[in-house]
């Protein structure tokens, strides 16, 4: 479930709920890990708001029992939108679950990679290729977006929000498809090396 995917999910759970959007947060770092800066800004914004954090699906916040257990005593009320009915006590278990889903991925992976080396396959190297090949086609793909970048900066925006909203207000396309957000619109003016980190 890719952010667009997700970021729909919620949009349209909101939209049946009458909620209201005070932020939306990208967490970019893996649901494994326990340092989320995003997500410790998205809590500190919710406790300041008193607003509730919501989220696409549990396991993409987390795949960690003591994680889930921490983020209920943190004082934040939270939703998946995937089980918005679900109480303490199943988050718990649908936590435990997404922890041994995660804890056996990990293996299979490490016992195919372990079994492709001893067939003399060498690891990595298609990788590398590829992630080459995808990096130079997002580069040539950014620089078609180069004189509408420059046209909006030439009316002095310059932030990361304000020229997402230019875009979007000009109906520009992302690359994706869809519209324009905050990371696909940094991740584009870093390709163009616009300089603009600024939020």
């Amino acid at each position: 479930m890719g952010l667009e995917a997700q970021k729909r999910s919620v949009d349209a759970f909101l939209e049946s709920k009458g909620g209201e959007v005070l932020e939306e947060v990208t967490e970019v770092e893996s649901g494994r890990k326990s340092a989320r800066p995003r997500l410790a800004d998205a809590l500190a914004l919710c406790r300041k708001k008193r607003a509730t954090l919501i989220i696409a699906k549990l396991d993409r916040l987390a795949r960690n029992v003591h994680f889930i257990s921490g983020l209920m005593e943190s004082g934040v009320e939270f939703l998946a939108v995937d089980q918005p009915t679900k109480d303490r006590f199943m988050l718990h278990i649908q936590a435990a679950f997404a922890e041994e889903e995660a804890r056996r991925i990990s293996e299979r992976t490490k016992a195919a990679l372990l079994s492709a080396k001893k067939r003399g396959v060498v690891i990595g190297a298609t990788g590398r290729v590829l992630a080459a090949r995808h990096k130079e086609r997002a580069e040539r793909n950014a620089e078609t977006y180069g004189p509408v970048i420059h046209q909006i900066r030439s009316t002095g925006k310059f932030r990361v929000r304000e020229v997402r909203d230019e875009l979007n207000a000009l109906g520009v396309v992302s690359p994706g498809g869809g519209a324009w957000h905050l990371p696909n619109t940094h991740r584009l003016l870093k390709r163009l090396e616009a300089g603009v980190l600024e939020v």
